[in-house]
């Protein structure tokens, strides 16, 4: 658990020292392109509240093709079912118990990788080292993610504007913790000249044994000078047979 958390610690402490330099870099260079997009935000629903903060580095500017690092950490609290678990075993009979357990987890990536731009499609690839770590109460000997894990994730994200009143986004991402997968695709319509708004749909599983989807609203690209904002809600669902309300903000930072 020590490695995982001081690579994840690692990864932060680069994350500062960047947008530190970045900060010093545009003072110098006047007009130049951005180069860093930092970004934050968290994600809540029923039963689990997760958050994020971590930053894009693109060198040869952030609308440009060319080389992209992805530099991410987060941390989470879940609580999902165990399911029936033999508890004694006799002669006769078996025992079995369920009971619902809280998890938390710390994750962290370190993902390079490349944008192509086409006019107003953008597309970025990433691949690179994923870690995590799970801590279960009461503890889940089933539970293959609890503990400590290295891995590695690819992931790939896509953004378009196919006129001055539309996009499309989408962004998908696997690990092979678990293995898990995610994915995620809104469209939007451009309303009072300020931001995008329309339907999403989401969806993630993890360890083979766990699913949830996701269908809703979204805001995004509310922007204020070199802030720009998003949220999302709507209602959810998984492979345990719970529904309610998601909720989701973000943050993006352009330097």
């Amino acid at each position: 658990m020590r490695s995982v958390e001081g690579m994840i610690a690692w990864l932060a402490a680069i994350a500062i020292i960047a947008t530190l330099g970045s900060d010093r870099a545009d003072a110098d260079a006047g007009n130049r392109h951005d180069t860093l997009l930092y970004f934050s935000g968290f994600d809540l629903w029923r039963h689990g509240a997760f958050a994020h903060d971590g930053f894009l580095w693109s060198p040869g500017g952030l609308d440009r093709e060319g080389f992209t690092l992805k530099l991410m950490i987060g941390a989470g609290l879940y609580r999902y079912h165990s399911g029936p678990k033999v508890f004694s075993r006799t002669r006769n009979a078996v025992t079995t118990i369920e009971y619902d357990v809280n998890g938390r987890q710390i994750t962290g990536s370190a993902l390079p990788g490349w944008r192509f731009v086409r006019d107003k499609m953008i597309v970025t690839v990433f691949a690179g080292l994923d870690l995590q770590h799970h801590w279960h109460s009461p503890m889940d000997p089933g539970n293959r993610l609890r503990g400590s894990h290295t891995g590695v994730r690819a992931a790939i994200e896509f953004w378009y504007e196919p006129d001055a009143q539309t996009m499309w986004a989408a962004d998908a991402s696997v690990s092979s913790i678990g293995p898990s997968y995610s994915g995620r695709i809104a469209f939007g319509w451009r309303l009072f000249d300020k931001f995008y708004a329309g339907p999403e749909i989401a969806g993630f599983s993890a360890d083979d044994t766990y699913g949830q989807w996701r269908a809703g609203l979204h805001l995004t690209g509310l922007k204020a000078q070199r802030t720009e904002w998003s949220a999302a809600i709507g209602w959810s669902g998984d492979s345990e047979d719970r529904n309610g309300l998601y909720g989701r903000l973000g943050l993006l930072v352009r330097r």
